[in-house]
């Protein structure tokens, strides 16, 4: 059901009482750790089937590019509504002169486990989107030690994330509403990050004539 499962190096099972298993290879010490590894399976399977649906984006980590920062910053997509404390609440790129220029907005997730169906985004106006998700080559400082900086950095963060799914590029319909993009099947992101690319550019800038996402 989930593929990305089969890069567990080796599973534990947490019980109450102590069990003690035989390092031998026999075939009764292999079947105790078979059977083993199927409980433990089949009970994260059966808690990530039946887990309630939920928005799993818990913070923002970075944006390839920010225009005006902080009143354009990434921190504003976590919000739903497009105007807060009477201002409109988005995140704007820089400006550049090539249609194709993409740009790349980074996640931290709710959990290091989650189970993604689909994605929702607000955009403006854009071509397409494709997602990647991953984990921290290094472990992230804490959440609240995020800075002012950290989140308007001048050089982009990819590098420091591997990604470990890449989906299909959506078109995304050039329209100011909120649109759904479900993945073929769910993924199972290991890890907890993930990646947002926008591909492509529509709109320029009346006073310098630059196209923005």
């Amino acid at each position: 059901m989930f593929p990305q499962a089969s890069t567990f190096a080796h599973v534990v099972e947490v019980k109450r009482s102590v069990e003690t298993v035989g390092t031998g290879m026999n075939d009764s010490s292999e079947w105790i750790r078979l059977e083993r590894e199927h409980r433990v399976y089949a009970s994260l399977t059966q808690g990530l089937i039946s887990f309630p649906s939920k928005d799993c984006i818990s913070d923002a980590i970075c944006a390839s590019s920010t225009d005006n920062y902080p009143e354009e910053s990434i921190i504003n997509t976590l919000e739903p509504s497009d105007r807060v404390d009477h201002r409109a609440s988005y995140w704007s790129s820089q400006g550049a002169h090539c249609l194709d220029a993409p740009e790349t907005l980074i996640y931290k997730l709710a959990a290091q486990l989650c189970l993604i169906t689909e994605v929702h985004i607000h955009p403006f106006q854009a071509k397409a989107v494709r997602f990647h998700i991953g984990h921290p080559k290094v472990p992230l400082e804490p959440e609240n030690d995020y800075s002012d900086e950290f989140l308007n950095v001048k050089e982009f963060l990819d590098y420091k994330f591997e990604w470990t799914y890449t989906s299909q590029e959506f078109p995304m319909a050039h329209e100011n509403r909120l649109q759904k993009f479900r993945f073929p099947e769910p993924v199972l992101c290991i890890g907890g990050i993930l990646k947002v690319e926008l591909l492509g550019r529509v709109q320029t800038q009346e006073t310098d004539g630059q196209y923005y996402i």
